[in-house]
């Protein structure tokens, strides 16, 4: 069975926005930081294509799509983001520093540690920041060289967090890194993503309308 064009390109063309972003993140000279709240959103918008052509296209009420018409699409990705927005709200905080190991980055989080609180402790691979009001853990992933900083036990400070991202995202401007060759990877299946939705776009311009207006249609 041959895929509709339209939900195609719908469900790819974010997933290939998210390869090129991680791709070109990945070939950076220099580690990259961001809060766990950022890495969900994107992963949110990322998957949200293939949202709008699965669960929501399903599960589409008919009642609101014969009151609103197309606009139903509007409400229906509004609530899809207030779903993600709401995980975002509920994660544990985390820090993720992209193209770096984890034996790379962990003398570096050693040095912000003890700059930040004296009293800084080490208990494996986790680490306790008690004036700070912040615990937790080294997540490696070295495949792909991230590491992730994942809050321990539900009692965190959100200002001690803060603190320790902007203190790393300082110090981590000065630690170079090699680019990490998965980064190649990462572009070709962005490229080829885009081909494919943008060939089933132009190869089949009718079945792209008629897939238009049986989406908007009530």
């Amino acid at each position: 069975m041959v895929p509709d064009p339209l939900r195609l390109a719908l469900a790819l063309m974010p997933l290939a926005a998210y390869c090129a972003v991680l791709g070109a993140v990945n070939a950076r000279r220099r580690p990259f930081i961001t809060t766990g709240g950022s890495d969900l959103a994107v992963l949110g918008g990322a998957l949200s294509g293939v949202v709008l052509v699965g669960p929501i296209q399903l599960f589409r009420p008919l009642a609101a799509s014969a009151e609103f018409g197309g606009y139903v699409w509007i409400f229906l990705l509004v609530f899809y983001w207030l779903w993600i927005w709401l995980a975002v709200l509920l994660s544990r905080p985390r820090l993720v520093v992209y193209n770096v190991s984890g034996e790379e980055l962990r003398p570096l989080v050693a040095e912000t540690a003890r700059e930040l609180d004296p009293q800084a402790r080490w208990a494996g691979e986790s680490l306790a920041l008690p004036t700070l009001g912040v615990q937790l853990h080294l997540e490696a992933f070295e495949p792909m060289r991230n590491v992730s900083l994942v809050a321990s036990g539900g009692r965190q400070n959100a200002e001690g967090w803060r603190a320790l991202h902007a203190q790393l995202r300082t110090r981590l401007v000065a630690l170079p890194t090699v680019s990490n060759p998965r980064a190649v990877g990462l572009v070709l299946a962005a490229a080829a993503l885009t081909a494919v939705s943008i060939g089933a776009l132009v190869g089949r311009p009718a079945q792209v309308a008629v897939a238009a207006q049986e989406m908007l249609a009530f």
